[in-house]
């Protein structure tokens, strides 16, 4: 998973406001696309451990809105 040139921040659930998930949101590609994938907060899931890697590299998940 690269996350370079990404927004990753947590996604709250609207009721409890506890951190449910991580949205990944890639840039425009060349047909003005935007791609954005919901990353459960699972220690099990490969996407999730590639961005707590990411974080240990000295990145940051963005508070959610």
């Amino acid at each position: 998973m690269d996350l370079n040139n990404t927004t990753v921040k947590y996604y709250k659930d609207p009721v409890t406001n506890e951190n449910l998930s991580i949205e990944v949101i890639y840039p425009k590609d060349s047909n003005n696309s935007i791609r954005k994938i919901c990353v459960p907060i699972d220690q099990t899931n490969t996407e999730y451990q590639a961005i707590l890697a990411w974080v240990a590299e000295g990145n940051t998940i963005q508070e959610a809105d």
